[in-house]
């Protein structure tokens, strides 16, 4: 049994319900079309024989009310210094733009999600990306793991960072298809939701999906150790996926994920608890009685803890803005 909630409702009312002002360490979220997305597959001649039905539109002329409602909702329950990304197509992009601008959540980047065979048209040109639009609660120190998933030191073939390279604002990542598998209308491939997962929450931080859908991003959560939280308000859909989300073991995606060539710390994205805190502000007080510089004093504490470079500076940072 995992650390997950699912609700059968709306993440409107459902937040409302749920979850406390200032909880949630990280949401990550793919709003529905608003384009008559449970009618898509009549124009485009998809199969969608195994698609779960109970897709739930939202109308066009309702879409800009509802975006405004659950972005404040997300607003709320974000913890100062958290973050948010939300994925969308183009059609309804100016409505969520709009309703983050009636809030205090503040843009840090707007990456476009690059994606293999759009759909074929013959009279315009293929639309083949998704904008994620990536913010935070100001407030607080907003998690960003720099070398989660290569080290600042790492080249490429070229001799190119590859750490450089994987923090563009353009992410080249195929989609998942699942020929003959139980799926929903635009599940999110696990590749994609890693990696926002990796860069902006740690191990046990709780990462909330407002529109459930195929449940990929609790999915994801759960397999990296965080803790999980979302809402779908389709009976359909929740009943067939909601159940082994929940069970799922925690950590099962652990192992399929790059370890970054950096120092390779032996408590690597272990979290800071409060005796650790201590014993890192006792260690640095020490070592600066010394004389030592603070460069060096980190390089000590590396090798003293366990730990790597930017989890100690981090560490250090939070500590003194809380004197």
């Amino acid at each position: 049994m995992t650390d997950c909630i699912l609700y059968n409702e709306s993440c409107i009312t459902g937040t409302r319900s749920h979850l406390k002002e200032n909880s949630v360490d990280l949401i990550i979220t793919d709003p529905p079309y608003g384009i008559k997305g449970d009618t898509l597959h009549k124009h485009y001649n998809r199969d969608e024989s195994h698609v779960v039905d109970g897709y739930v539109e939202i109308p066009e002329d309702e879409y800009g009310r509802f975006s405004i409602d659950w972005i404040c909702e997300a607003e709320r329950i974000l913890k100062p210094g958290g973050s948010m990304y939300i994925v969308s197509g183009y059609s309804n992009l100016y409505h969520i733009l709009h309703a983050l601008r009636q809030t205090s959540l503040v843009e840090i980047n707007h990456i476009i999600w690059k994606y293999n065979f759009g759909v074929w048209t013959s009279r315009k040109f293929i639309s083949s990306h998704y904008h994620i639009l990536f913010y935070e609660k100001p407030g607080g120190r907003r998690t960003f793991n720099l070398e989660a998933r290569f080290g600042a030191e790492e080249k490429s073939g070229d001799n190119g960072s590859l750490n450089y390279q994987d923090r563009e604002d353009v992410w080249m990542i195929n989609r998942e298809y699942k020929p003959g598998q139980v799926k929903n209308k635009n599940e999110l491939p696990v590749q994609l939701l890693a990696k926002m997962i990796l860069y902006s929450s740690n191990e046990g931080d709780l990462v909330c999906d407002l529109f459930l859908g195929g449940g990929s991003t609790a999915r994801t959560a759960i397999g990296l150790n965080r803790r999980a939280v979302g809402f779908e308000v389709s009976p359909a859909i929740y009943s067939v996926r909601a159940p082994d989300i929940m069970n799922l073991k925690p950590g099962f995606l652990i192992d399929e994920q790059r370890v970054p060539e950096c120092s390779a710390p032996k408590r690597q994205r272990e979290r800071w608890t409060a005796e650790s805190r201590s014993d890192l502000l006792h260690r640095y007080e020490e070592l600066k009685s010394q004389g030592l510089k603070k460069g060096e004093i980190v390089e000590r504490l590396m090798e003293d803890l366990g730990r790597g470079r930017w989890s100690i500076i981090k560490a250090l940072k939070a500590i003194a803005e809380e004197v």
